[in-house]
């Protein structure tokens, strides 16, 4: 229900890095900066806004422990972590918490109107 893919580095040089992603979806963005020691999301989508089915999130600096289980099935869980770069993908149904590990920015694939009435929480 929770995948964790780093994202593709193309180059790297004395100057760092460059990394690329693939995406079908358009319109606006969130991007979230959180610092370490912070719980967020602790809900989960019905997958009724179709940029929540799946949510997708990119990981672009730092660390995160995902937390998740099927709130159809409570019996279905389970932790994952994520280490920048890298592209998150959050099925619906799946409740989840991303707590960061460390001060982190995350790029939400989708704008804040898509999670407001497909928002649910436990």
């Amino acid at each position: 229900m929770v995948e964790v893919k780093p994202v593709t580095k193309i180059a790297e040089d004395e100057r760092g890095s460059t990394h690329f992603f693939d995406t079908d979806r358009t319109g606006q963005f969130v991007v979230g900066y959180r610092k370490a020691g912070t719980h967020n999301a602790k809900h989960y989508h019905k997958g009724e806004a179709k940029n929540k089915n799946p949510e997708k999130l990119i990981l672009m600096n730092g660390e995160v422990t995902i937390h998740w289980f099927d709130v159809r099935d409570a019996e279905i869980k389970g932790t994952c972590r994520a280490v920048a770069p890298a592209m998150i993908t959050i099925q619906a149904w799946a409740w989840h918490e991303v707590v960061a590990d460390t001060d982190m920015v995350m790029l939400e694939l989708n704008a804040l109107t898509d999670g407001k009435d497909d928002t649910y929480r436990v």
